[in-house]
Parts: C-alpha cells; sequence; structure tokens
C-alpha cells in the first residue's frame, strides 16, 4: 500500500504555473497604470487646447500637412458662409446630465453641414444635437457666418457600429469625409463641433467641452487593481492548495 507522503499531489506543475499566471497578471496591471498616465496626459492635453482662446481656423492649403489627431478639441473661430442645399444625420444617443443641468438627452442625431471658408476650403460643422422628435424643425443654416468652436478628429468605427446609409445622408460615426462625399463636398481631414450656446435646450444644441471631456472613459486604475486582485487570489489558492497537500493523511 502506497504511503501517505507518496499520494501527496506534485508541487513543481502547479508552483511554475502560479508563477507564471502572476506575472503575467502583474504585466496587465502593470500596462493598465501605464495607460491610465497616457490618459491623464491625453485628457491634459484636451483640456489645455480646448480651454485656449480661439485661434483663426489653419488655413485649409496646409490641411493635408496636419495631424487631426494632435489638433483634436482645438479652440478655434471660423468664418464664411453655410452651404445650404444639404444637410446629413448622424445617430447618437445622449446620456441625461447629474441632477440640476439643463441639457438635451435621448436618441436623436448630429446635425453636420458644409461650411465654405474665406479662404475657400469647405469643412463640415456639426452644428448640434437634435433629438428625433424635432428632427422636422430643423432646416439647413443659410447665408455668412461665424462658428466658434472645436476641430475634431474622425470618429472610428468598431465591430458593432452599424452600416452608414449615405444615400439618404445617414450615418452612425462621425466620419467627415464620408458625411462630406454624401453631400457632393470636397473631404476635409477634421469638422468643427459647434461650440454650445444659450441654455443647451434649443435644438441643434452645440457641445459643452467641459461635459464631453468628463464623458471620456478613465477606468484604468479599476482595471488595474482587478488584475493584482486575481494575482493576490490566484497565490493564496496556490497557498492553500500547498497547506492542503501538506496536511497528514487521515489514518486508515
Amino acid at each position: 500500500m502506497p504511503s501517505a507522503k507518496a499520494r501527496r499531489p506534485g508541487l513543481l506543475v502547479p508552483a511554475l504555473l502560479t508563477v507564471l499566471g502572476t506575472i503575467v497578471l502583474c504585466g496587465l496591471g502593470v500596462w493598465q497604470l501605464e495607460r491610465m498616465q497616457e490618459k491623464h496626459a491625453y485628457i491634459e492635453r484636451l483640456e489645455a487646447q480646448a480651454a485656449g482662446a480661439p485661434a483663426p481656423m489653419p488655413p485649409s492649403a496646409d490641411w493635408a500637412k496636419l495631424d487631426p489627431v494632435k489638433l483634436d478639441l482645438t479652440h478655434v473661430v471660423a468664418r464664411g458662409s453655410y452651404i445650404d442645399d444639404h444637410v446629413a444625420g448622424v445617430r447618437t444617443t445622449i446620456a441625461s446630465g447629474p441632477p440640476g443641468t439643463r441639457q438635451l438627452s435621448g436618441f436623436g442625431r448630429w446635425i453636420f453641414q458644409g461650411f465654405r471658408l474665406e479662404d475657400g476650403g469647405v469643412i463640415l460643422v456639426n452644428r448640434g444635437f437634435v433629438p428625433e422628435g424635432k428632427l422636422g424643425q430643423i432646416k439647413p443654416a443659410s447665408g455668412p457666418g461665424t462658428v466658434t468652436g472645436f476641430l475634431r478628429a474622425p470618429e472610428a468605427r468598431n465591430s458593432f457600429t452599424p452600416e452608414d446609409l449615405p444615400a439618404i445622408r445617414e450615418f452612425y460615426t462621425r466620419d467627415p469625409a464620408a458625411i462630406a462625399a454624401s453631400l457632393k463636398l470636397p473631404p476635409a481631414p477634421f469638422y468643427l463641433e459647434a461650440a454650445r450656446e444659450g441654455d443647451g435646450l434649443t435644438p441643434p444644441a452645440g457641445v459643452d467641452v467641459r461635459e464631453l471631456i468628463g464623458r471620456i472613459p478613465d477606468n484604468h486604475l479599476q482595471y488595474a487593481l482587478t488584475w493584482f486582485g486575481l494575482a493576490l487570489t490566484l497565490i493564496g489558492v496556490f497557498a492553500a492548495f500547498v497547506w492542503q497537500s501538506r496536511k497528514p493523511a487521515p489514518a486508515v
């Protein structure tokens, strides 16, 4: 009959797996901390760019050389005239704000329209959010105007984004090139997000940039703590396994 010692499970393989798993989990935690620092630097850059005094629009002749990502949320003022043939809509959902805030929310669309700058360049202006039930009240803007707002890089698609419907000028991402093509306008590498004016309850309601930045997800510390917690749990499971395997076998 084999001895109790012989029946004890070996620890080499579980120990190696525990060490490997702990290294992987801690590595993921450290990676999330690094991502947190990058996200904070990104948010701080956006806040600085958005808080600056509005600068003139970059000359359209220079657009091809500019990086839209680095210009994201740069505060600008554009002077020119609206191209009033058509508008395009980007479907979206705006969550209700915290108690005490006054803003339009629910299902609706961002309203995009072409704007011809004084230097001849054409850029799309996101005039703001319109709830679904009020879309029929919105007509294309017309005539000369001045738009104060923020340059925005194109919005990326993901695997869950529905297909756009350019034939009826209906989109699911703020992609200035695709929207411009549906409006038969020349593409620009970015678009202009009109700043919110007034009480924010009159559609189309422009963007409140502080609210926009505040909605940027920043959950990396939570994720890091989760990975580190899993690493500790794995170590605890291994310790319990060792303790259990080293308990004297009951007498037979």
